[in-house]
Order: structure tokens, then C-alpha cells, then sequence
């Protein structure tokens, strides 16, 4: 199963693509989109849809995982960023993927096992889970393969797919 994490925001949208099957992680890739401050909030959108689109359509992935939005203090900044992964999952829709959603407690809790761990502590695990010579960068980017990971380990058994065909 080829799977597509997304970490949303509208500056930076961490992505990662990883292959799990038989319990093996194999690293496809990962980066971030970025779109510039000052941008119209529409332009910034449209960079976000054709970038993913770019990327579903080179990499080909089954399932799409996305983290759920957390709204602390500043909901100004929650409501763009909700935009975003609007866009980010009508490209996961327009392509046919599955889409799973995961908030970060349970990212943290099934990449090092306790969801209130610490962000270095998911990057440092991410990095050797996957085999990656060096943490990934951005952080965006590192908390996209965690999203990915956390969906093969939560979403990798499909039986209830199979049987409900």
C-alpha cells in the first residue's frame, strides 16, 4: 500500500509518500510545498491544489492521510490553515483516494507509543523507522511520514474493505 501523508498548512504543507507492505517501510518521498507570505490567500490555495496534484499524480498512492486540524489560541490562523486542507482533500478526492484522518495525539501515539511525546521525539523515531540518513526537514515535512506511518499502522489491515466489497 502506497500512502500519501499530509501534515496541511498554507505556507508550508508537509508531504511524505511511503510503501508499506509486509511490515516494511519503504521511503517513495517527501518534501514540503510552500507558498509565499504576501500571496493572496485564493493564489495560496491554488499552489497548495496544483502541487498535491503533482505529487498523487507521480506517485501514484492509495490512501491519503491528513492530520486533523488542533485550534489553539490563534483561530484566525486555524481558519486558513482549514482552508487548506479543504484543498488538500478535494485533490485526495479528486483522484479517488482513501482519506484517513488522525489527529496529532494519536500520530504521537502510534509513532513513539505516547501521544503527548515530545516533537523531536517523533522526528528522531521517524527517521529510524523509515532508514532515513537524516531527519527530515522541514519539521512539516517529518510530521508528514509520522502521519503516513501512523496510517499504516493504524489503516494498513483492509479486511473489513474485503469483506465489505
Amino acid at each position: 500500500m502506497k500512502i500519501l501523508g499530509i501534515d496541511p498548512g498554507y505556507a508550508i504543507v508537509g508531504w511524505g509518500v511511503i510503501e508499506y507492505e509486509a511490515s516494511r517501510f519503504h521511503v517513495l518521498g517527501y518534501g514540503s510545498i510552500t507558498t509565499p507570505a504576501g500571496l493572496k490567500i485564493e493564489k495560496r490555495l491554488e499552489m497548495i491544489y496544483d502541487g498535491l496534484n503533482e505529487l498523487i499524480e507521480k506517485y501514484s498512492p492509495d490512501d491519503m492521510a491528513v492530520e486533523e486540524l488542533f485550534f489553539g489560541h490563534n483561530t484566525t490562523t486555524g481558519i486558513t490553515v482549514a482552508e487548506a486542507r479543504g484543498v488538500i482533500l478535494l485533490s485526495a478526492m479528486k483522484h479517488g483516494l482513501n482519506i484517513a484522518e488522525y489527529t496529532p495525539l494519536q500520530v504521537k501515539q502510534a509513532v513513539v507509543g505516547y501521544g503527548r511525546a515530545e516533537k523531536n521525539q517523533v522526528i528522531s523515531l521517524v527517521t529510524q523507522f523509515l532508514g532515513l540518513s537524516a531527519p527530515p526537514k522541514p519539521d512539516d515535512t517529518a510530521d508528514a511520514l509520522a502521519i503516513a506511518v501512523c496510517h499504516a499502522h493504524s489503516g494498513g489491515s483492509r479486511i473489513a474493505d474485503y469483506f465489505n466489497k
